[in-house]
């Protein structure tokens, strides 16, 4: 359970830095979402129950910050992670470039069923779609540059969260 922890701790850490980078881009009138990226990681390396509480516990800090009911997010964070843990037998989950893939079509899969809950709270929602779609593709491909180090950093969180075994 160490492990969840630290990875929680990472998956906050990138709510915080995603939640900064969406306050510096308000004045372009773009907003980035990178739900995919967030549970990636604990769906495709962590046992089921840590996996699924750190992708849980993402969700509820994504929650806590967005204009949706409480809940939402940390849900649909925890049927996407139960997806792809059944999945990752057949996923390439060792290296990077997959795991990339895997994130993109993970956060395409998340941005598309929140958009699809929540448009109809939009004052015109026919108008809302394109705007969507600009927000979509630009989250894409902000996600398909940062996810190698995001996926760096939770790597080497898991090891230093890895019990100590002695000096070598």
């Amino acid at each position: 359970m160490r492990s969840a922890f630290a990875l929680f701790l990472t998956q906050l850490l990138g709510v915080c830095l995603l939640a900064q980078v969406n306050h510096a881009l308000a004045g372009a009138h773009v907003f980035l979402y990178l739900g995919g990226l967030l549970i990636v990681y604990s769906a495709l390396t962590l046992p089921w129950h840590a996996g699924l509480a750190a992708s849980f516990l993402a969700g509820c800090a994504c929650d806590a910050a967005a204009p949706v009911p409480f809940g939402t997010q940390a849900l649909l964070f925890a049927a996407a992670h139960a997806i792809l843990f059944n999945l990752r037998d057949r996923l390439p989950r060792d290296d990077t470039t997959g795991r990339v893939i895997i994130a993109v079509l993970a956060n395409l899969g998340l941005f598309l069923a929140l958009s699809f809950l929540l448009v109809g709270r939009a004052p015109d929602p026919s108008s809302a779609w394109l705007r969507l779609f600009a927000d979509l593709l630009a989250s894409q491909v902000f996600l398909a540059l940062v996810a190698p180090w995001y996926f760096a950093l939770q790597e080497r969180t898991i090891e230093m969260a890895r019990p100590f075994t002695g000096w070598r």
